[in-house]
């Protein structure tokens, strides 16, 4: 490309290949120690080059990525794909994913009988000391 540059900001380029939304939050990735580039946390104004591998947490997900090409300004996301080399980790399985449970909102405190469900549910001593799940014998 004509205005191809050889470096960019940390955070710019973080935003130019749409790993983050805004430029912001790639910038505040930056100063929380959220972006490493080849193992070393980074500020904002840091300088990316081809090769270097930028490991970023966001959203609860760490992807790594090594980066093939420069760019500043933020492109389309079948050009942001060929800037940079995709080495994540592939998500987790659906299975292994723990549902909690959830409480309808407002229906306040567990009962007596519910908080008494919960204890032989989760083996609970109660408070005489003996256990509300089954025997184990």
């Amino acid at each position: 490309m004509a205005g191809e540059q050889l470096s960019a900001r940390a955070d710019s380029w973080i935003w130019s290949v749409r790993l983050t939304r805004t430029r912001s939050i790639a910038s505040d990735a930056c100063r929380g120690g959220h972006v490493r580039v080849n193992g070393v946390r980074v500020k904002p104004a840091h300088v990316v080059r081809v090769g270097d591998e930028v490991r970023l947490r966001h959203e609860g997900h760490e992807r790594i990525v090594v980066v093939s090409r420069i760019i500043t300004k933020r492109v389309g996301a079948p050009v942001a794909a060929e800037c940079y080399i995709d080495k994540s980790p592939p998500p987790p399985p659906r299975e292994e994913i723990v549902t909690v449970a959830v409480r309808a909102r407002g229906a306040g405190r567990p009962t007596k009988r519910e908080r008494r469900s919960i204890d032989k549910l989760l083996r609970r001593p109660t408070a005489e000391g003996r256990s509300t799940g089954p025997d184990p014998d």
